[in-house]
């Protein structure tokens, strides 16, 4: 039988696939909703199985890790969603008419030799600051949120009784601008010299990586402070619940941080082919952009769901029976068993 070589060996027909061309370039123009769907995506099934996994482990409390999951995945997409969008939208009407939004000056510091706008490193940094930093500033409320939606699916999931005194929660509503005027706004922050300089300097650096961090760290104390102050969880299941996720997202970013370095040269690699495969096909440079943003994001993801919980809820178990480990707060009434 005849072996078609160049498929079996190069693999160009996976490079050339429309829908890894398309998820790549939904990762480039909107790194946040992509890191929000594959968290959805993980969260939903891969991470609950781990942490059902972990053994000598508490049911309840592992119940809890589940619920505490599945919770704030779907808020972190619902928030990610409803802000993205249209900052998406506004950069992409800066990147098709950049001189209707930017200052001459503006596109000639953040434009490399030879290439266009939006394929320069220091343009793609400066937007990339705006989408994946929509994910630090949804942290914070996704962390309520969180918090806030863990009964609801404890009472749904595992069929823990309904809470109780619910005059407490908020409604929560984004009032977005049109994209117009968000391109407008985003186009005089790119036009400032220090966001130029700043671009210019940190252009190189691992930034998809740092911000992913940064807004775990986020997420994570915010997550911490509502489940402490939190009359809507059991005060015997909080202090497994707080270590658990200060376990996970220590070990997480440092376990990321690592296997990002260690993938630099396959990563390399990938792009190389890929590039090779698809040799002046349109959207090539949005493609790669994905691959680099893509990567962190998938790592991260790929440790915090997949491994992470299994290790982190032993763990965590294993804090709440050790009396140093204790954590010191005024006792609250319990509305979860």
């Amino acid at each position: 039988m005849k072996v078609n070589s160049q498929r079996d060996i190069s693999f160009k027909g996976f490079y050339n696939n429309k829908t890894l061309k398309k998820g790549l370039e939904f990762a480039a123009d909107n790194g946040a909703l992509f890191a929000a769907t594959t968290t959805l995506a993980l969260s939903a099934i891969v991470r609950p199985m781990a942490i059902w996994l972990a053994p000598h482990t508490d049911k309840e409390n592992k119940k809890l890790a589940c619920a505490k999951s599945i919770s704030s995945s779907a808020a972190g997409f619902l928030l990610t969603l409803g802000l993205s969008m249209p900052l998406s939208a506004a950069i992409k009407k800066i990147d098709k008419k950049p001189r209707k939004y930017l200052k001459p000056e503006s596109i000639k510091n953040l434009r490399d030799k030879g290439v266009k706008l939006d394929e320069s490193k220091g343009y793609t940094f400066a937007t990339q600051l705006f989408k994946l930093g929509v994910g630090l500033i949804v942290a914070a409320p996704k962390a309520i949120l969180t918090c806030a939606g863990m009964p609801f699916i404890m009472h749904n999931l595992f069929h823990q009784p309904k809470v109780q005194n619910r005059n407490d929660e908020k409604n929560l509503s984004f009032k977005g601008k049109s994209s117009e005027r968000l391109a407008n706004s985003i186009g005089n922050i790119l036009n400032k010299k220090g966001m130029q300089k700043f671009s210019k300097r940190y252009k190189d650096s691992n930034f998809p990586m740092h911000i992913i961090a940064a807004t775990d760290v986020i997420n994570t104390a915010a997550f911490i402070r509502e489940t402490d102050k939190s009359n809507k969880i059991a005060e015997r299941r909080k202090k497994a619940l707080i270590y658990n996720a200060g376990i996970s997202t220590a070990l997480s970013i440092i376990s990321g941080y690592i296997f990002d370095k260690l993938l630099d040269g396959p990563a390399e690699k990938f792009i190389e082919n890929f590039k090779k495969a698809n040799r002046g096909l349109p959207n090539l440079e949005k493609q790669v952009e994905g691959i680099k943003i893509a990567k962190p994001i998938l790592i991260v993801g790929g440790i915090y769901y997949m491994v992470i919980p299994f290790v982190s809820t032993f763990l965590a178990d294993i804090a709440e029976h050790n009396p140093k480990l204790d954590i010191h707060h005024k006792p609250k009434k319990e509305n979860i068993n």
